[in-house]
């Protein structure tokens, strides 16, 4: 297949000749590997820069079911708009949600026919990790391992993204913990299931006192625990502006010596219209190539926001000003090309930011969810929550109530200390049932003492094979940590159930608190796709009601 105005000289030579002799399948491009702080082509090794767009229209009416505009999985629009993608020499398209039950092989393998990569976000509205209520749990776990099983064997796939703006200042920082854990987890599982090593990266804000905290944390520690790569959703350069007046200068100097690769996840500010795109010289030019690896232009649907380079009615795609003027630069664009085998990286670890005034997210993670573990936990109980008599919406006075009279350390996390209990990631239910529990033998196993007005009840405590010894581990607080697992014990449709509490969005209506021109621009962009709202928080819950609720509420469940 012809390429079609590629300006990337060696990359262009390189893509060429692998277009030549592709197949209509996801298999037809080479996998981009990441070595030190650059992306490279797997096949040739020669250096990979992301020329990317965002590319899904809104979803903010959307839920984690069928009704996301998934578009990856609708051939007739993607096909449409693959010819405009290559008229911005698009190699790279952004989706920050997609539908699971879907196809997504159509799309796909004509994205790869046109030598396009893709970086799905592993979330979905009402499906991530909230910065209100952090958690790493298994229904998120499900969600983001269910992503990559549906993408894996796509070769055009680049990378996932385990969060977007999830901390967005230093007021959450903490909900950081859960995403690094969220990334640990999802190698690991793309490793145990022997999926080609499919990069795992995050997308953060340009929040003017987190950014560098925020990119070493991740970019931390241990390969199997550190980010493969970093996005910065950056809006700084509005109008007419320059390398040293915009910020990039000084944000090219924040990020020197990360040791992974960073890019811009989302630019391309509109407070002044029509775009210019004048950024992209800089962007691909020698002032920071050396450090960042392109980025991904906001966005291709135009929407109410105003960030469109085309509007599509009925079918009809019309290109914009926006359109133009970035089909224009990016069409000049020549880039330095290192290859991998003369690359030498400068820098191959990072330490952890400390404890700081705008940083308080510990580097002890939160454990990796066990829907196994739960079940065998919640199997073992006597007292557990009578779900025909309570639903979760009612949770709250109960927790607060029982939290007050028994140690809930074993269900709750706490990410500034590093303290998590082994039950934090199973679901609502199993966790109050665990605490009813714990109330439960503290009062004499009283079956009075497992009524709270009907909303606990009895039953048959049993322990399946293999979950004695863990479980023994663990101990009765929920408190200890177990030197071996169990896994294959409980069924997606076993008595083990997945939490039906949503937690919040990721990012959806996030914006940058940078202390450039552009701040008000990007709230803009970022009221977008994936905001629903989320219920009160376990953690929230259980400190405010112990705190200050819990006789009160107690005096609905007293015992006689």
């Amino acid at each position: 297949m012809l390429l079609k105005n590629l300006a990337l000289g060696a990359v262009c030579a390189a893509s060429g000749a692998l277009a030549s002799d592709s197949s209509s399948s996801g298999s037809s491009l080479p996998p981009i590997e990441v070595a030190g702080n650059k992306f490279f082509y797997s096949n040739n090794g020669s250096q990979f820069y992301i020329k990317g767009i965002a590319y899904q229209a809104d979803t903010v009416n959307g839920s984690a079911g069928d009704n996301i505009n998934d578009p990856l999985a609708d051939y007739s629009t993607c096909s449409r708009d693959i010819p405009y993608l290559k008229k911005l020499d698009t190699n790279v398209v952004r989706v920050y949600a997609v539908n699971n039950t879907l196809d997504h092989s159509k799309c796909m393998e004509a994205l790869a026919e046109n030598d396009i990569y893709v970086i799905a976000d592993l979330s979905v509205p009402g499906k991530s990790i909230d910065r209100t209520d952090p958690q790493w749990n298994v229904e998120l776990y499900e969600r983001y391992t269910g992503v990559v099983d549906s993408f894996a064997n796509y070769t055009n796939v680049l990378g996932f993204f385990a969060g977007n703006e999830v901390t967005n200042n230093a007021s959450n920082t903490e909900a950081s913990t859960f995403v690094k854990a969220a990334v640990r987890d999802v190698k690991k599982y793309i490793s145990d299931k022997n999926y080609r090593k499919i990069p795992v990266g995050y997308s953060s804000n340009d929040d003017e006192d987190t950014r560098v905290a925020m990119a070493d944390y991740f970019s931390c520690g241990d390969t199997d625990v550190k980010a493969d790569f970093y996005g910065i959703n950056m809006y700084e350069w509005c109008g007419d502006s320059n390398f040293q007046t915009s910020g990039y200068k000084a944000r090219t100097q924040d990020f020197k010596n990360l040791s992974i690769p960073i890019f811009f996840s989302e630019y391309g500010c509109n407070a002044v219209k029509p775009r210019k795109f004048s950024e992209v010289q800089t962007l691909y030019g020698d002032n920071m190539t050396d450090v960042w690896s392109g980025g991904i232009v906001y966005m291709y649907f135009e929407e109410d926001n105003g960030y469109g380079l085309v509007s599509v009615d009925n079918n009809n795609v019309k290109t914009l000003s926006d359109f133009d003027n970035l089909s224009s630069q990016m069409a000049q664009i020549k880039p330095s090309i290192a290859k991998n085998s003369s690359y030498t990286a400068s820098s191959t670890s990072l330490s952890c930011p400390a404890t700081q005034k705008y940083w308080h997210a510990n580097t002890d993670l939160p454990p990796t969810p066990s829907k196994d573990l739960c079940g065998c936990m919640h199997d073992s109980l006597s007292c557990v929550v009578n779900t025909d008599k309570i639903d979760e919406d009612h949770y709250g006075d109960l927790f607060g109530y029982v939290c007050s009279k028994v140690d809930c350390g074993g269900i709750t996390a706490n990410s500034t200390s590093g303290k998590y209990g082994s039950y934090s990631f199973c679901s609502a239910e199993e966790q109050l049932s665990f605490v009813l529990n714990l109330y439960y033998q503290k009062n004499g196993k009283s079956s009075s003492a497992c009524d709270f007005k009907g909303s606990a009840s009895l039953q048959k405590a049993s322990t399946k094979s293999g979950c004695s010894p863990v479980l023994s581990q663990i101990g009765s607080s929920g408190t200890g940590s177990a030197s071996s697992s169990v896994s294959g014990l409980y069924s997606s449709n076993s008595s083990s159930k997945p939490s039906s509490k949503k937690s919040g969005d990721n990012g959806g209506d996030s914006s940058s608190s940078s202390s450039s021109s552009s701040s008000s621009s990007t709230a803009s962009a970022k009221e977008k796709n994936l905001a629903l709202g989320s219920k009160a928080s376990l953690s929230q819950v259980i400190l405010s009601f112990v705190a200050t609720l819990g006789v009160v509420a107690g005096a609905g469940f007293a015992m006689a």
